[in-house]
């Protein structure tokens, strides 16, 4: 059982769990389940490993606009799994955003934490960000200084990037060279340009045409003096763009990689090994749609299982009709917890209830496959 979290109305593990019920109801307790809570490294991934035996650790921290805060992040042996959200992100704002000035330094004080607890390889999910401030103010957490031409360090939000003249490297924590930083990234948009991190994003995260604009020149200047310092350019590179440039700074500065956010945590569960021998794999979601087809656990858990020779089920809270065929055709059948929209809402207050009532009416109509 390989789920994602079903949204606001039950965890990744508690899915898998109402789905392992729903079997024994059919089929009696003469097989073997496992549940590996999945995610695609956005929301919910820190939540995920948690329920897969990860510790949680709570670190004090602040907000994108600087208010003190305490944000989770999770920890398995020297792998720390960190969402900047928990820091940096808009649903952490108790004020109003603000583009000018959100940064990422909440984000980097989490990974100087985990650092600081022993972490050699940091999976950072960079979903639902608040910030375009190109990594400047996680960098700064680091140990990096951003000067003016003066020499004057300056504070790393977007509104002083005009300001930038040099970027002074020498105070970056040693540890960063001896740790493998993963980025979890799921879109291709580059640094800047109309495709860019201010174009495209900056407008969810409360910025007017003038903020873009700002933004935009900004991260130009940032990116300028950073390819200047550390003699390589990767403001085109696919991916840049994501939460406001943070995977590019990391990229530029702490040597990370930006990978796809399924194949990370697949890796780290460990699913692909767990396949192996299974007799059948159900997967799930709040909601099967085209999303489901590209990158998401869904699509994901497909491929693998598909390597495995493994059939797959997914579960969906509601599943788009259109989609079926072809999820039909990479071997998945999709089942709907919920047929009647009337539902909706008791549904997604007795998710665990429904998935389980789903998987069962799914499985009476089939022999068990063992």
């Amino acid at each position: 059982m390989a789920p994602d979290k079903f949204k606001g109305s039950a965890t990744a593990r508690e899915a898998g769990e109402a789905i392992v019920l729903g079997l024994r109801e059919a089929w009696g307790n003469g097989f073997a389940a496992t549940v590996i809570p999945m995610a695609d490294g956005g929301d919910g991934t820190v939540a995920a490993f948690i329920d897969g035996g990860a510790s949680p650790q709570r670190v004090r921290t602040v907000d994108a606009l600087g208010v003190p805060i305490e944000a989770v992040y999770a920890r398995s042996g020297p792998t720390a799994i960190i969402e900047m959200a928990a820091a940096s992100g808009l649903a952490t704002l108790t004020a109003a955003p603000a583009p000018r000035l959100a940064s990422t330094f909440g984000t980097g004080l989490m990974i100087f934490d985990a650092l600081d607890h022993g972490a050699t390889h940091i999976v950072l999910g960079i979903g639902g960000s608040a910030t375009t401030d190109g990594g400047a103010g996680a960098l700064a957490a680091l140990g990096v200084r951003f000067r003016d031409a003066a020499g004057s360090v300056l504070l790393p939000a977007p509104a002083n990037l005009a300001s930038l003249a040099s970027i002074d490297l020498s105070g970056l924590d040693p540890r960063i060279a001896a740790t493998t930083i993963e980025i979890a990234c799921d879109v291709d948009n580059p640094l800047l340009g109309p495709a860019g991190a201010a174009a495209v994003y900056g407008p969810q995260k409360g910025a007017t045409p003038a903020d873009v604009a700002f933004l935009e020149g900004g991260l130009t200047r940032l990116a300028g003096i950073a390819a200047a310092t550390v003699r390589r350019d990767l403001r085109a590179f696919p991916g840049a763009g994501a939460a406001g440039g943070l995977g590019w700074g990391l990229a530029m500065f702490a040597g990370a990689r930006l990978v796809r956010g399924f194949d990370v945590v697949a890796k780290l569960t460990g699913l692909a090994d767990a396949l192996r021998g299974a007799a059948l794999c159900i997967t799930g979601e709040g909601r099967i749609d085209r999303q489901s087809l590209d990158g998401k656990v869904v699509s994901g858990v497909a491929g693998l299982a598909a390597l495995a020779d493994v059939d797959v089920v997914a579960v969906g809270g509601s599943v788009d009709p259109l989609v079926v065929p072809e999820l039909a055709a990479r071997g998945v059948t999709c089942i709907a917890v919920i047929d009647d929209p009337a539902e909706r809402e008791r549904a997604m207050r007795e998710a665990p209830a429904f998935i389980r009532a789903a998987t069962a009416r799914w499985a009476r109509l089939r022999p068990a496959p063992i």
